[in-house]
């Protein structure tokens, strides 16, 4: 319990190691150690996506309220997901206990994926959206070797929207537990799939996720500025603003912008000026024009077209070919439109060369308001 109280404080009292001494700072208790120094001062920060993984992680579906009426399909788009991933690298899946895992043993034994690069881990879940609740890994480099360790965020359900959350909640650290890992708690709420980073030093985001008062009201943009530093290694930060339609989670980036390279990142903008993403999406790339990197370099800017209108009850749905997923030797787009999923493949294919870009049809999945980046957490190697 020390410990966790002790990685709360980091934030607030890694200033005071300014003035100790590489000796010094060895002999203190591992624990006060880590009260003294947040990660980034011990050295750890997030991989870009497009790294090499040592796996991904899933929390299985089975909450059918998040699919209203469409349900049914989701399990076999994960496991046409599995069975893409399982052949380049491990798959770790949270379940709620044997049982679940039984179940999914067999659908994913029933759709080919070869299951020596599969496992499980009884973590119950409130829902599937992993890129939200589950570990964000930081790696550092120590007398050679390299280390890990998870950054705990807060979870609330995008702003208390969809209680209950407990169990979400709790997922990074019983993974850190299971794994043997440093569990970093900063005490503030963040979803990974509101940040992208490109390795190197610069993390992008939205002012309308990250200032949005459910989440952090008593943080302003500076102080969060200062977690996304000192838990993720970060030293440039840039901000976008609104997201697209239907996205309930406020606005994350994965729906629009995503770095692909150090140096490029993707866009989706909307072509159309009658559709209600031309305009945000057109000031995004606006402001993207005028952005650079934590070098001071003038980032590459490659757009990505909008599919089509996809609704659901009257409702707009967040599809956007920005919710891909990264994996080794792979990227996994989410497809709706035909015409426009040839478009977005092509685009993708030119910035991952040494990548296969694997459609997956994700009309169905993205009724729950989220495709394949919202489903997976990377696990850098």
């Amino acid at each position: 319990m020390a410990a966790t109280v002790f990685y709360q404080l980091t934030s607030h009292l890694s200033p005071l190691t300014s003035h100790l001494s590489p000796l010094t700072s060895h002999l203190l208790p591992l624990t006060l150690y880590h009260a003294l120094s947040a990660p980034a001062q011990l050295g750890y920060r997030m991989p870009a996506e497009w790294e090499p993984h040592r796996g991904t992680w899933l929390s299985w579906p089975h909450k059918e309220a998040s699919w209203p009426g469409k349900f049914g399909p989701v399990p076999g788009i994960f496991a046409a997901m599995v069975r893409t991933l399982a052949d380049r690298e491990e798959v770790h899946i949270n379940v709620a206990g044997p049982v679940m895992e039984a179940s999914v043993r067999t659908l994913l034994a029933d759709a080919g994926a070869g299951m020596g690069n599969v496992f499980f881990h009884h973590n119950p879940t409130n829902d599937a959206w992993c890129r939200d609740h589950g570990p964000v890994f930081v790696q550092r480099t120590r007398e050679g070797r390299r280390e890990q360790a998870i950054v705990d965020w807060d979870f609330n359900a995008w702003g208390e929207k969809y209680p209950p959350y407990d169990l979400d909640d709790v997922v990074p650290s019983r993974i850190g537990a299971e794994l043997g890992l440093p569990v970093f708690e900063p005490g503030i709420v963040m979803e990974g799939g509101s940040i992208d980073v490109n390795g190197r030093g610069t993390l992008i985001t939205t002012e309308a996720c990250l200032l949005h008062p459910n989440r952090n009201p008593a943080l302003d943009r500076a102080a969060i500025e200062g977690y996304l530093r000192d838990y993720l290694g970060v030293t440039k930060i840039l901000w976008l603003g609104d997201g697209i339609a239907g996205d309930d989670t406020d606005g994350h980036v994965d729906d629009i912008t995503r770095f692909v390279d150090p140096t490029t990142v993707v866009t989706v903008v909307e072509d159309d000026p009658r559709d209600e993403n031309y305009e945000p999406l057109r000031k995004n790339l606006e402001r993207l024009g005028d952005m650079t990197d934590q070098d001071g370099r003038p980032l590459r800017v490659v757009t990505l077209p909008m599919p089509r209108p996809l609704y659901h009850d009257g409702h707009r749905l967040p599809a956007s070919y920005a919710n891909f997923y990264i994996a080794n030797g792979v990227v996994l787009l989410p497809t709706y439109d035909p015409a426009r999923d040839e478009e977005a493949a092509a685009t993708l294919a030119g910035l991952f060369p040494g990548r296969e870009i694997v459609g997956i049809d994700c009309t169905d999945l993205v009724w729950g308001l989220g495709a394949f980046h919202c489903v997976t957490q990377q696990w850098p190697r």
